[in-house]
């Protein structure tokens, strides 16, 4: 009876899928998150067991829906992707995500610094970067022997998960590069560079239909 009554409670528990705070506290913050979360997205497109997710809020224990986190990026290698509401790991193979960034905000407190950082510590993240967009800085962490380690310097450092570079030097913004070297775009970068390859293929294919005009009419 005892284990019914447990088992009982356990299902009648809520986990909702917001947590009612903005994703964002500014213009600059928002488009850091965007800009991770789809470049991210974009990298592992072609991989169908990896989910990619921004702001989605994880509880990584049955029963409590009071712990919870909701990354501003986040990559779960060994889950495939689709529409989640929330990331109940227990309903994942218990799976964490491997992989997890900050983006900090003139708002957060110190505190909620190190509670998430606990969290991620607690909870088996492997990877875990905060960046300051409003300082033009950004600090990593590593798991080693069991915890979060500082990354001393990640200037070229590759993540061992994503593959993706860091690139900082002083007096310029920070950078991340996809495995291939290619930049971290914008949403509106990648619509000019978008536009751009558009334009250029319209402009061969114009080329194209003109030489083969000419040799028509030279009986060619």
């Amino acid at each position: 009876m005892v284990s019914m009554s447990i088992a009982s409670q356990t299902q009648t528990i809520e986990y909702p899928d917001s947590d009612g705070l903005p994703m964002a506290d500014n213009t600059l913050q928002f488009q850091w998150i965007v800009t991770i979360q789809g470049s991210l997205d974009w990298i592992f497109r072609d991989h169908p067991n990896v989910f990619v997710a921004g702001d989605l809020l994880w509880y990584p224990v049955q029963g409590n829906n009071k712990l919870r986190a909701a990354p501003d990026a986040m990559v779960v290698f060994g889950r495939p992707k689709g529409y989640r509401g929330s990331y109940m790991q227990w309903r994942e193979d218990d799976i964490p995500p491997q992989v997890v960034f900050e983006v900090l905000s003139p708002g957060n407190r110190a505190s909620d610094i190190t509670r998430k950082f606990q969290f991620y510590d607690t909870h088996q993240v492997e990877e875990y970067y905060v960046i300051d967009p409003d300082r033009n800085c950004v600090e990593g962490w590593i798991r080693e022997a069991g915890s979060l380690e500082l990354i001393a310097n990640l200037d070229r450092w590759v993540s061992p998960r994503l593959g993706i570079h860091f690139q900082i030097s002083e007096g310029q913004p920070v950078r991340l590069l996809q495995p291939d070297g290619t930049p971290f775009l914008t949403y509106q970068e990648a619509r000019v560079l978008t536009e751009k390859a558009r334009q250029l293929a319209a402009h061969e294919s114009a080329r194209a239909a003109r030489l083969a005009a000419q040799l028509r009419a030279l009986g060619v």
